[in-house]
């Protein structure tokens, strides 16, 4: 059974660039939310099995998102992964004290994202 990852990004391109790596790459169903609003309704409704969460959104951010993703019983288990242009290593500290499973860097290789996310989610 393939994988289901739901990206949430307000970009068009970073989004579109990710959904056809880990369609093409791994063969994993994707499906696209551009905010976090829009993610939160979709994650609830598709139940994913992992988000790729990007940080800087307008409206409501990737970590309010992300608080927001655990306080939904429906939604509070599904792992999530911060995809971020800030690699500052404060930004990074930050990141990872919200209890994301990892923090993942644009620019990224859109060949090797999926490996990234299965290693990060111990995936075989």
């Amino acid at each position: 059974m393939a994988r289901r990852v739901l990206i949430i990004d307000d970009e068009d391109d970073i989004r579109e660039v990710a959904a056809l790596s880990l369609e093409s790459v791994a063969g994993w169903e994707v499906i696209r939310a551009r905010s976090g609003g829009e993610g939160l309704a979709r994650a609830a409704e598709s139940q994913p099995d992992a988000i790729l969460l990007d940080v800087m959104m307008p409206g409501m951010d990737g970590p309010t998102t992300f608080r927001e993703l655990r306080r939904n019983v429906a939604t509070s288990q599904i792992p999530v992964l911060l995809l971020t242009a800030k690699v500052q290593s404060t930004d990074q500290k930050r990141f990872a004290g919200l209890g994301v499973h990892a923090v993942l860097f644009k620019p990224f290789d859109p060949l090797t994202l999926s490996a990234q996310i299965a290693s990060a989610l111990g995936w075989s």
